[in-house]
């Protein structure tokens, strides 16, 4: 199968400065315990530069640099990033493959939806850039040609076609045989790929045994090595662990951030969006914090999901220090993304959002309310408050119980017409002044008399005949001097006019 490798060159450090903006261009190191001892594994650019390499003590490299910061190496901690990363790119790709804890595989067999193959794998370096993540990325049939090459290859973006996999990894160094495989062709005086696949196979069977057979069929670009995607969680959590215990809300907003672009990242690759989410703090030495959150809209937006975050944290009284941070995703819908049109505003949309999240974290999902259509005619009593829930998925008619042909009550009359922002609860009685055709030509409001400028109608509204209180009414939009539009009709029972609402 085709399979895209996407190789980040030291992604622990990648994502340490990504979480700790203070750490870019500073000489750092990640350490790992190796039999007592501490030992690195990864070092920053500047800190190679000093010398550093991975394998020494952390007491040799502090000799080398001895303003060096290090942090611990903590594997699980790598593979959890790579999988959010691999969950932001699942828009591209239907399934990915971890190979921590610098990469992971991408399917490419559906690449043609996207404009091919290159087209998919520099769609994929632009993800990962928007992420804060830099890689190469080659696309090939075998997972050792596609690692090695995007390990040891020179392009940012390569594609070996079917069957040229042999000649595309003849140039790489024996190092890019993993396992120590390549040190007995280092013995024999070999230095490339090439030269260890222009060797008898039978040769290098009867000396290498099954292992030196596996790593010559490598070399030749043969590997049978399966494509095994990853098992989604079903729920999206993400959680981490501070290397000092936080007693302010400053060194929780980096870890915040981390966690709020992950989630945003893996709901938004797997076309989700989140409703409600939980934050919870493990305390040092004991005592557990939990924040929910209710967002107003469903969204996969991370600096959305930071701002409500830090709003919610930042004034939190705690007991003991925090040590761990995690946020979890109690609720998601589909995310059907947003339409914009020539004129929106997206920034003032999004301040809206989060003042409408916050009003319903802090006051409860019954301060925020929103218009429901009921199903009556009479105006007044056609919207009704209901409390605000986020849209639901869209279903088809056989799913809500309608068959094809069933009738469907009609909404109330009005829907698509303009309406009055401002409805009174009732309508009411206008002290208003008539000329002798029948025509408005002021009306008393608040104790101050208005003068009408303009007038727009009719709209014939009548019904519930059959009721006790039938009605029928002819509407007029009518601009009254200093007051601006309103909603006014005339009842054809009285003969009177009345105030229904006021336009913004």
């Amino acid at each position: 199968m085709r399979r895209a490798y996407l190789h980040f060159t030291r992604f622990p450090v990648q994502r340490r400065v990504l979480e700790l903006p203070e750490l870019a261009g500073r000489p750092f190191v990640l350490v790992e315990e190796v039999r007592g001892q501490r030992r690195v594994a990864f070092a920053s650019t500047t800190a190679l530069k000093a010398g550093v390499r991975p394998g020494m003590t952390l007491t040799a490299a502090t000799a080398l640099e001895p303003v060096l910061r290090h942090f611990p190496f903590r594997p699980e901690d790598e593979a959890r990033a790579l999988t959010a990363l691999g969950e932001a790119l699942m828009a591209l790709a239907p399934g990915f493959q971890l190979a921590p804890p610098e990469g992971l595989w991408l399917d490419a067999g559906a690449a043609h939806l996207v404009g091919g193959e290159a087209r998919l794998a520099a769609m994929a370096l632009e993800r990962c850039a928007e992420l804060g993540y830099r890689a190469h990325a080659v696309v090939a049939s075998e997972a050792f040609t596609s690692r090695a090459l995007a390990r040891y290859g020179a392009r940012r973006v390569e594609v070996v076609p079917e069957g040229e996999s042999a000649r595309a990894l003849a140039p790489l160094p024996l190092a890019a045989l993993e396992g120590g495989e390549g040190v007995p062709f280092a013995s024999l005086g070999l230095t490339t790929l090439g030269e260890v696949a222009a060797l008898p196979a039978a040769s290098v069977a009867t000396r290498g045994g099954a292992a030196g057979a596996r790593a010559h069929a490598r070399c030749r670009g043969e590997d049978d090595t399966p494509f095994v995607a990853e098992v989604l969680e079903e729920v999206l959590e993400e959680r981490v662990v501070l290397d000092f215990p936080a007693e302010s809300f400053e060194p929780l907003r980096f870890a915040l951030k981390t966690l709020t672009d992950r989630l945003g990242a893996r709901l938004s690759g797997r076309r989700l969006a989140a409703v409600r989410l939980t934050f919870s703090m493990k305390l040092d030495p004991r005592g557990q914090a939990r924040v929910p959150l209710t967002l107003a809209r469903p969204t996969s937006q991370a600096k959305l999901l930071m701002d409500l975050a830090r709003h919610r944290l930042e004034e939190l009284k705690l007991e003991n220090p925090v040590a761990e941070v995690s946020a979890r995703v109690d609720e998601h819908s589909e995310d059907r993304g947003q339409q914009l049109a020539l004129g929106d505003a997206p920034e003032g949309d999004a301040a809206l959002e989060v003042v409408l999240s916050r009003l319903v974290t802090t006051l409860g999902e019954q301060s925020l309310f929103a218009a429901g259509l009921e199903a009556v005619h009479r105006p007044e009593v056609a919207h009704k408050g209901r409390a605000f829930h986020p849209p639901e998925r869209r279903r088809g008619l056989a799913a809500d119980g309608l068959e094809a042909g069933a009738r469907v009550d009609a909404a109330p009359p009005g829907v698509g017409r303009e309406r009055p922002s401002r409805l009174l609860a009732s309508p009411a009685c206008l002290d208003a002044e008539v000329a002798e055709s029948g025509r408005l030509v002021a009306a008393r409001l608040g104790g101050k008399r208005h003068r009408v400028t303009a007038v727009a109608g009719p709209e014939r509204l009548s019904g519930e005949w059959w009721s006790d209180a039938p009605y029928e009414r002819d509407y007029y939009r009518v601009h009254f001097e200093g007051l601006g539009p309103a909603w006014v009709f005339r009842d054809g029972r009285d003969g009177r006019f009345y105030l229904q609402g006021l336009f913004d």
